[in-house]
C-alpha cells in the first residue's frame, strides 16, 4: 500500500513557475514509476508526466513538453514536477499516482495509487 500526498499547488501569474511534490509512504516507493495528471471540472483526467523507479525513463504529454520537468529522490521517497512558463490553461488540480508495473505510462487505468491533488491556479 501507498499513500500519496501532493504539496506546492498555489497561485501563480503567467510566466510564472510552480513546484509540486508528491510524498509517499511505504518502502515499495523506489520500485514504482511515478506519474502527473491534471484534471478540470467536467473533463477527463489529462496526462502531464511519468518517471520509472530509475529515474531514467520519463515520458511528458504534448501540452506541457517543454515547459516541464518530472523528477523524483528515492531516498525521500519523493516525487516532483517543476512547472516552468505557466499559462492560464495549466489551471487544474494535479494529482500524482504511483504505478507498481513501472511501465511510464500516460494512461491512468495503469496506476494502482493516487494522491488527493493540489490546485494550481495560473492568473493572466
Amino acid at each position: 500500500q501507498v499513500q500519496l500526498v501532493e504539496s506546492g499547488g498555489g497561485l501563480v501569474q503567467a510566466g510564472g513557475s510552480l513546484r509540486l511534490s508528491c510524498a509517499a509512504s511505504g518502502r515499495t516507493f523506489s520500485s514504482y514509476a511515478m506519474g502527473w495528471f491534471r484534471q478540470a471540472p467536467g473533463k477527463e483526467r489529462e496526462f502531464v508526466a511519468a518517471i520509472s523507479w530509475s529515474g531514467r525513463t520519463k515520458n511528458y504529454g504534448d501540452s506541457v513538453k517543454g515547459r516541464v520537468t518530472i523528477s523524483r529522490d528515492n531516498a525521500k521517497n519523493t516525487v516532483y514536477l517543476q512547472m516552468n512558463s505557466l499559462k492560464p490553461e495549466d489551471t487544474d488540480v494535479y494529482y500524482c499516482a504511483a504505478d507498481r508495473s513501472n511501465a511510464v505510462t500516460m494512461r491512468n487505468s495503469a496506476y494502482d495509487y493516487w494522491g488527493q491533488g493540489t490546485q494550481v491556479t495560473v492568473s493572466s
